[in-house]
């Protein structure tokens, strides 16, 4: 179990989503984005899943998951790597889903903002349109690999 630095965790709280990767059954990854709900300094990371698709079907036979974000303007970044349970929507505290639809809410007001000040992205908002979340992923961090490249400065 690795613990979690204030630093790589006010980085992860600060992506807008993650790409989330889990092992296929012929031992292919398979990789998919997925919105940070709760982390802690314990090492435990939650993440809501809105799809019973692969990526659940992959981590009912296989626990194991890495979770990679990046900042491309600050070349910094982050994969974590463990174990992952899941649970199910039935079994998620209302504080949690309040925080994803905070997030969503926030998301949404953030698109607002850039589209009025620059280019417009997507036609409608695409988070308003999402489904509710389907299941619970509940990581448990296990080695943390710094991806910023070592010739950097990491200020």
């Amino acid at each position: 179990m690795e613990k979690l630095s204030e630093e790589i965790i006010s980085f992860l709280k600060n992506q807008s989503f993650m790409v989330v990767s889990t092992v296929d059954p012929d031992s292919t990854p398979h990789s998919a984005c997925k919105g940070l709900v709760d982390i802690d300094s314990s090492g435990k990371i939650y993440l809501l899943d809105l799809y019973m698709g692969k990526t659940f079907e992959n981590l009912k036979k296989n626990q194991h998951i890495s979770i990679t974000a990046v900042d491309e303007h600050k070349f910094k970044g982050y994969c974590l790597k463990g174990k992952a349970r899941i649970i199910r929507a039935e079994y998620v505290s209302p504080k949690i889903i309040k925080a994803w639809e905070e997030k969503v809410t926030s998301r949404i007001s953030q698109r607002v903002i850039r589209n009025m000040k620059e280019e417009k992205g997507h036609a409608r908002h695409p988070e308003a349109m999402l489904p509710k979340p389907a299941y619970m992923i509940a990581m448990q961090v296990q080695e943390i690999v710094d991806l910023t490249p070592h010739h950097i400065s990491k200020s």
